[in-house]
């Protein structure tokens, strides 16, 4: 984790004060279930919540140095809590095994980083529909192979974001139901020193699902798929950024970042505005998709089990979270405070003669009698005058002076193909779409 790109209630999530809290509770509710069944006395249960309201903190330091002799976390944990507990810990982690304790909190903690990272999206979803609606009927030029190639308006552009996103929302709802999982089965999975009643108690306490049917751990699959949902919204995020740099180039300058008073640009050239932000949220965006492959490997596991994914998790499961959650929150940042140039947009759109407005007037030719091929000669031999004018010329112009054109089409005619509001009478019927 890079404190740079860290926000404190995720970043809090993965400390090792959060992590040794819910191995507590794990620990305690499955006492209390075993207590229950009568399995361990139910004062065992109780000492363990009575010296637990009044423990106020986690002493890191102390398991840490229990654990530099045991070589164990679960153990060093299991030692310390003892130690404060008294004799009445010895019932505690009965029947159980290390991985019911460490994967029921990755679970835990996964789901909360979800709850946080679905908070993200609604922000970023609600800024993305505010601009939409803002530039609605905003016009610019769409462009294929970075090519101008016919008007689209900003708002679509946006609405486009949103409905991206709002796919990204659906995935991590599913991807967090996935991996709120809980397993309390004991060594190799079995339940042959604990029964299936401690595991559905602790899973009920912490919010999680009963795993089916787990080895000595939570079958990896679900964890890959959370991390691969992380890794599409990362790509997502991407997309918009990869928007924003193109639209902010000197060339183009038809949005851009918002350039804060007193920002500098650069430290050889003060007139420069770069976009810092988004270009900073492509390379957060590589680092949050590249925890996706990890957790593909995590799922062959030996056997029942084996630790070649612990090591992998301590990395992927804060890095992952904590960037995107910070990256979720940049953008939203960056799609607020966007700059947008309705004027450069306009300058833009005409700046290649009426070249945009080609396909009407190929679709009128054929539909005034001439075949396609036909048509699109007499279009393309007109454009491409146009084109290599750099816009100097008029497509229209030209057109109206073709007498192979004018035979099919008259000049109002032909006038009447160049509306630009021709290509924004269905911008109603997408945003109905789109946000309903």
């Amino acid at each position: 984790m890079v404190p740079r790109y860290a926000r404190p209630d995720m970043t809090a999530i993965w400390s090792p004060e959060n992590r040794f809290r819910i191995w507590f509770e794990i620990e305690a509710h499955a006492t209390d279930a075993l207590a229950d069944l009568g399995v361990v006395p139910k004062s065992a249960a109780k000492a363990l919540w009575d010296w637990w309201s009044t423990n106020p903190a986690i002493d890191v330091e102390a398991i840490d140095a229990i654990e530099a002799v045991t070589k164990h976390d679960v153990i060093a944990f299991l030692t310390w809590v003892a130690e404060n507990v008294g004799d009445e810990a010895r019932f505690m982690h009965q029947g159980m095994t290390s991985s019911d304790v460490l994967d029921a909190c990755l679970a835990v903690q996964l789901s909360q980083a979800a709850d946080i990272l679905l908070a993200d999206l609604d922000a970023l979803l609600e800024a993305i529909k505010r601009r939409a609606y803002e530039h609605k009927l905003t016009p610019t030029i769409g462009r294929s192979h970075g090519i101008h190639a016919e008007p689209v308006t900003f708002g679509l552009k946006m609405a486009e974001a949103y409905a991206e996103f709002t796919r990204c929302k659906t995935r991590l709802v599913a991807a967090r139901a996935e991996i709120a999982t809980c397993a309390i089965s004991g060594a190799v999975g079995t339940f042959a020193n604990i029964d299936p009643r401690v595991e559905a108690h602790v899973a009920a306490k912490l919010g999680l699902a009963i795993e089916p049917v787990s080895t000595q751990v939570i079958p990896r699959d679900r964890h890959a798929m959370f991390f691969a949902v992380l890794g599409v919204i990362a790509s997502s995020i991407e997309r918009l950024s990869v928007e924003v740099r193109h639209l902010q180039r000197t060339e183009v300058l038809e949005a851009e970042e918002y350039f804060s008073p007193g920002q500098k640009g650069s430290s050889a050239m003060p007139h420069k505005r770069n976009p810092v932000l988004t270009e900073n949220l492509t390379g957060l965006a590589r680092m949050v998709r590249s925890a996706s492959i990890p957790a593909m490997e995590n799922v062959a596991l030996w056997h029942e089990r084996d630790i070649s994914h612990s090591s992998v998790e301590r990395f992927i499961g804060p890095d992952a979270t904590i960037t995107l959650d910070f990256a979720l929150a940049r953008l939203t940042g960056v799609v607020d405070k966007l700059l947008v140039y309705p004027e450069r947009m306009q300058k833009n759109l005409d700046r290649m003669g009426g070249l945009v407005h080609s396909q009407r007037v190929l679709l009128a030719l054929t539909q005034a009698g001439a075949s396609r091929e036909d048509s699109y000669s007499l279009v393309q031999r007109n454009a491409m005058k146009v084109w290599e004018s750099d816009g100097q010329l008029s497509l229209l112009d030209l057109l109206k002076g073709d007498a192979d054109v004018t035979a099919r089409l008259s000049a109002d005619e032909l006038t009447a193909l160049f509306d630009l509001g021709y290509h924004m009478k269905h911008v109603d019927t997408i945003f109905d779409r789109v946000f309903g």
